[in-house]
């Protein structure tokens, strides 16, 4: 049966099948955005159920129309703006803990990708051993044009894709369907939702259900019987991974414009010019932090490239270099209108030394380094199949 995990917790549904047991995440209306009672309760069940020897398979998926929209930014925001940048570090804290559980989890779990899948989402599945997309799938990390950055472990798994596509997806906010998230090694596997009669993802989800093991050999040769790999649309960005490279591989935000702007003539490709058009609204700091921090993480393990990513979100939440973080979520997600207002409003005037002070430690004595526990594994591999 499907019940809360506690009296407070309908925003989290379990529901187990024998030695299977299925997080649901319940709010729909807000296409399932992270608030801090979910991923509180997300924690205790990941950490609960790696220790309970009757449990041998997790099951991930949304309810509705989306896996997860990403964190509830403006729940953050408003509660930082009530009761200090404290509240935020404490959400932040707990929201990379758990995704640093889930990359060093010693079971497998099978995330079914139906559906929206942006920000926090993305660190609730990509780091799990399974990622299931389907041809409603919609996977992207838009955080620039919001004045934040990619996080939740986005460091780690965009910096392992394929060439310089992790700068472009991360960079950009570039929207990925399920094709592309197979193909750059995003997802796992490709089930469709329904076909010929059948309700694919539906059947596999029923038999994952009647799994009593957890050998990851076993589950992938359950998820194989019902997937197969779907062929890129001919507008993919993947299609043109040269040029992608080309572009992406440059040391400056200011030289990956330039680069793609003198693409556009001689290409017919309209991802350039959205991609072109996508940078020029993002915040400027945003940018430039978000390419340092992908750089960063090709060399790093996810634990570190989570201890990094919680100094710059602290930082963020603070204003200690610029507002843009609440900028951005009140003319995106509040007020709608829009129309933020960047500050600094360009990319010459945000310098190398302020991007540097974003992967500083806070100097306030309130705050402390993220503490992760010691674990066996340092992340899991990102596996292509272009």
């Amino acid at each position: 049966m499907a019940s809360p995990v506690s009296a407070d917790s309908h925003q989290v549904l379990v529901e187990a099948n024998g030695s299977t047991r299925t997080l649901i995440l319940n709010r729909p209306r807000q296409l399932n955005a992270l608030s801090s009672a979910m991923v509180t309760e997300l924690m205790k069940c990941f950490t609960s159920y790696e220790e309970d020897n009757a449990v041998k398979l997790l099951i991930v998926k949304g309810n509705g129309r989306a896996f997860c929209a990403g964190g509830d930014v403006v729940e953050v925001a408003q509660s930082i703006n009530k009761g200090g940048w404290k509240y935020g570090a404490d959400f932040f804290r707990t929201e990379y803990l758990l995704n640093y559980i889930i990359a060093t989890y010693r079971k497998p779990q099978v995330s079914l990708l139906t559906g929206i899948v942006m920000g926090g989402g993305a660190g609730l599945s990509i780091h799990g051993r399974f990622r299931v997309a389907t041809e409603n799938t919609v996977f992207a990390m838009p955080d620039t044009l919001l004045g934040l950055f990619p996080d939740t472990g986005a460091s780690y798994f965009l910096s392992r894709l394929p060439g310089f596509y992790g700068e472009y997806v991360g960079l950009t906010g570039a929207r990925l369907d399920g094709t592309e998230m197979v193909a750059c090694g995003l997802a796992t596997h490709f089930v469709h939702l329904n076909y010929i009669f059948f309700q694919r993802m539906s059947l596999l989800e029923e038999s994952l259900k009647r799994v009593d093991t957890s050998d990851p050999f076993s589950i992938c040769g359950i998820i194989d019987q019902f997937s197969h790999q779907p062929s890129l649309k001919g507008s993919s960005a993947l299609n043109r991974l040269e040029i992608v490279n080309k572009c992406f591989s440059k040391r400056t935000v200011e030289e990956i414009i330039s680069a793609l702007e003198q693409e556009v003539p001689s290409l017919a490709d309209e991802w350039v010019t959205v991609a072109v058009q996508s940078l020029r609204k993002a915040s400027p700091t945003s940018l430039k932090i978000s390419l340092a921090s992908i750089r960063e993480g090709r060399l790093q393990t996810v634990g570190q490239c989570l201890r990094q990513e919680y100094r710059m979100i602290c930082h963020v939440i603070r204003g200690d270099f610029s507002r843009d973080g609440f900028e951005g979520g009140r003319a995106i997600l509040i007020d709608k209108d829009r129309n933020p207002k960047w500050m600094p409003p360009s990319l010459g005037q945000v310098h190398d030394g302020v991007v540097k002070k974003y992967f500083s430690k806070v100097d306030d004595p309130l705050w402390k380094d993220l503490s992760l526990p010691a674990r066996l594994s340092h992340g899991r591999r990102i596996v292509p199949r272009l």
